[in-house]
């Protein structure tokens, strides 16, 4: 069945306030689950979205909540980011996460035709909706440096790293839509096939080299502590 005919993905409103706090609790529980941080949101800045019109809900057809997504914007407007997407656990892998991303994405279209829409991902999942949407890897330069959107990466795991490469590197590939500069989605989507291997590839060379520094400082302060650990010992009995 078609995901279209199983669920109804709607453009949220104040009908819908009432989710926002199952909303967040996923949001939570799936990066727990993940081992990753997210830009924590309260339910009342997902239900200011909903008001806003700048989100997209979605519901089994037995009106049981299934999805949700938001927008963001930065830079005066100059990029948009389709956030928070997040899929309830018994309606997964079923495609809907890919039917959010297309509605939110349409409606950022629709909301800021000439904004940037980038986003940033650690999943070869989500790089390939991406990619059928027409999105491109790009560097970290390419993005927003609005200050309050780095921000919203200190509650992940891989902050220090982030941080440690001056905000140029981390483990989340970069992915950008420019309405003015952009391959047709098709190209994009083939071009993600074709080399799709070689991202997952790249992506674990990436992961293992920016390990390297935290790793071997770990390695070195556990050292240190453990002949600390031997110095007191031998001190306090003199």
């Amino acid at each position: 069945m078609k995901t279209q005919e199983q669920f109804q993905i709607l453009i949220a409103n104040e009908s819908h306030l009432s989710f926002a706090q199952i909303i967040c609790d996923e949001m939570a529980s799936s990066a727990k689950a993940r081992g990753t941080g997210i830009a924590k949101r309260s339910p009342e800045y997902i239900q200011q979205k909903m008001r806003e019109g700048k989100a997209v809900i979605a519901f089994n057809k037995e009106g049981i909540w299934a999805g949700f997504c938001y927008i963001e914007t930065w830079s005066h407007g100059e990029y948009v980011a389709n956030s928070g997407l997040i899929v309830a656990p018994p309606f997964r892998k079923g495609g809907l996460a890919r039917a959010i991303k297309r509605k939110i994405f349409e409606l950022s279209r629709k909301l800021y035709p000439e904004a940037k829409i980038f986003g940033l991902t650690t999943g070869l999942a989500v790089m390939k909706i991406n990619s059928e949407l027409g999105y491109e890897p790009v560097t970290y330069s390419e993005l927003t440096q609005d200050e309050a959107f780095w921000a919203g990466c200190k509650n992940c795991v891989n902050y220090d790293i982030l941080m440690s490469k001056e905000r140029k590197n981390c483990f989340c590939t970069a992915m950008l839509y420019d309405p003015k500069d952009h391959y047709e989605p098709e190209e994009t989507k083939e071009a993600f096939q074709q080399h799709s291997k070689l991202y997952e590839r790249f992506m674990r060379i990436k992961k293992w080299k920016l390990l390297q520094p935290f790793l071997r400082k770990e390695k070195e302060e556990s050292k240190s502590g453990r002949n600390m650990k031997t110095i007191l010992h031998f001190f306090f009995n003199l």
